[in-house]
């Protein structure tokens, strides 16, 4: 679902067919469990360090799970003005930053863009329950008028994207894209959209925060938690003790740049958005077979590409049996059993629902960049019907030029997207 929040007339810069070159990663930045800032954030997962711990956003002992990945050492007032504190909730500073860190790294000054040629396209998913319970407390207290919880999560959407543009003067396209874990790729897709259509340069990606009483409660009720008290065995993906996911917060954001004029402006660039695609999965119940294959080898006949190109995936990694043999299957099918190396840094952080799968992407990148391979940690040796080489210790390959990126959303989504080294 995408929800616009302007609506701006530009003047296309290509022909209708779109720009003869794939897009350019310029910059990125990061709010994740396991470091605050990418080059913190990039560290820690080389060392495989994870940021999942005991909750301490509310208090989580009446609750079967306890478990979460938290931003650390965040005080919102070093990093923002103040007078953008009272109106905005814990997701939307993360994302803030995490903005102003993209743009610093790509070295892009939005002021000095001439009107409409930037925009903001975000992806949420589960910010809004913070936003909500705030509200139904609100709603508790004695006097004052205030909006239903209902409202507030509907409208919630749409915060962080606006008030990204917002403080940075960006008058181009702004909208959010909620299709859960998959969203972080999505949103990147629609982006790759709008630079087809003539705008110069986009902020793109997720950043989600659902750790409230009230967003516990729904993900307890999912009923996909690990309810495991050690954080080395309550997020296991693909093990043979897999029993479910850890909740995290935070994710990334990236600059997304027309290749033309990145390369004017003398910019650094991590790599290209070289191929997409989205899927959607059966009726559960219905017979049909899961649809992540297909969005995978969509994403690589996009990209121009064959299995055999693709040095790195890093993958969905739900944690549950069923799931993680889905897409251990998927893998094995698209590129033979233990064909590629699967790696899934997520184990450090929790699943980040609209951040996972951005966060994921800009590893993906550093991966590229750096010709390294981030590790999954904890899970050691996968299940015996998980035939793939999953990368459980940093390994250093020659070279590194094509990595693909899995995601699937609550609800049946499926998205891939292809990177490939400057």
């Amino acid at each position: 679902m995408t929800t616009d929040t302007t609506v701006s007339v530009t003047r296309p810069r290509f022909d209708a067919a779109g720009p003869a070159e794939a897009p350019v990663v310029t910059g990125i930045g990061v709010a994740a469990p396991n470091g605050l800032g990418t080059a913190a954030w990039w560290a820690a997962v080389l060392r495989g360090e994870s940021g999942i711990r005991p909750v301490t956003r509310f208090d989580a002992d009446q609750y079967p799970a306890g478990l979460a990945g938290e931003v650390p050492g965040f005080d919102p007032a070093e990093h923002l003005p103040s007078r953008l504190l009272p109106q905005t909730a814990h997701v939307t500073r993360l994302a803030l930053t995490a903005a102003d860190e993209a743009l610093a790294d790509a070295g892009v000054d939005p002021a000095r863009l001439a009107d409409y040629e930037a925009g903001v396209i975000t992806a949420n998913s589960a910010g809004g329950y913070e936003f909500g319970q705030r509200e139904l407390q609100a709603l508790w207290s004695k006097g004052g008028q205030h909006v239903s919880a209902y409202q507030s999560f509907a409208w919630f959407y749409a915060v962080n994207s606006g008030q990204i543009s917002i403080k940075n003067g960006m008058r181009g396209p702004n909208s959010v894209i909620v299709s859960e874990q998959a969203g972080g790729l999505d949103a990147v897709a629609q982006a790759r959209r709008q630079l087809r259509k003539g705008i110069r340069l986009l902020i793109t990606g997720g950043l989600d925060s659902s750790l409230c009483p009230w967003g516990w409660a729904a993900h307890l009720a999912g009923g996909e938690l690990s309810t495991s008290a050690d954080p080395e065995r309550a997020y296991l993906p693909f093990s043979a003790d897999a029993d479910g996911h850890v909740v995290g917060e935070g994710g990334a954001l990236l600059v997304l740049e027309d290749a033309a004029a990145a390369r004017d402006r003398g910019a650094v660039v991590y790599g290209t958005v070289a191929g997409y695609a989205a899927t959607f999965d059966p009726k559960p119940g219905s017979g049909g077979a899961p649809r992540l294959r297909d969005a995978a080898a969509l994403a690589l006949r996009d990209a121009g590409l064959e299995p055999a190109d693709v040095d790195v995936v890093f993958a969905d990694a739900a944690g549950r049996r069923g799931a993680d043999r889905d897409e251990a299957e998927a893998l094995a099918d698209l590129f033979g059993a233990h064909g590629v190396p699967v790696t899934a840094p997520k184990t450090m952080t929790g699943r980040l629902a609209a951040g996972g799968a951005s966060l994921d992407l800009a590893a993906a990148l550093l991966s590229l960049r750096d010709g390294v391979i981030p590790p999954t940690v904890n899970t050691g040796a996968p299940a015996a019907d998980c035939p793939i080489d999953l990368v459980t210790a940093v390994r250093r390959p020659e070279r590194l030029r094509t990595a693909l990126v899995l995601a699937r959303g609550r609800g049946g989504f499926n998205a891939a997207m292809v990177v490939r080294a400057a």
